[in-house]
């Protein structure tokens, strides 16, 4: 599914496309986690995990391992929000992610799938 900004009660600039991509995490204590991402958008992506100790503001290494390709991408992310996804304990969150930095092929490579799922998507609304 694509989500489009809405005026007035989204910040965010770029839309957001949902896709499954298997994701390692490495915080600034080196602790580690895989899981999947949510949703990807041009600049940065959503994944959940039941951590605590990720803050916003925090940078995270990321290897997102892109569906079609031989090797993972790294990247440097930025924490740029938090949200609890429920009040009961040992609720997962959602967290939100700005690339901070990445390399050119790398991010070429990304924005190369985001749109060829844009497109995908694109086509699967016009039928």
């Amino acid at each position: 599914m694509i989500y489009f900004p809405d005026v007035g009660q989204e910040r965010r600039k770029y839309l957001r496309i949902e896709a499954p991509i298997n994701i390692r995490i490495i915080d600034s204590r080196n602790a580690v986690e895989e899981t999947q991402t949510k949703d990807i958008s041009p600049l940065g992506l959503r994944f959940e995990t039941k951590k605590k100790g990720i803050a916003i503001n925090e940078e995270v290494e990321l290897k997102i391992e892109m569906p079609g390709t031989l090797s993972s991408i790294h990247a440097r992310a930025k924490v740029v929000w938090k949200k609890k996804l429920s009040t009961e304990n040992g609720t997962p969150f959602d967290i939100g992610c700005e690339f901070a930095r990445i390399e050119e092929d790398n991010k070429n490579t990304f924005l190369k799938y985001f749109c060829d799922l844009l497109y995908k998507q694109g086509k699967e609304i016009e039928k």
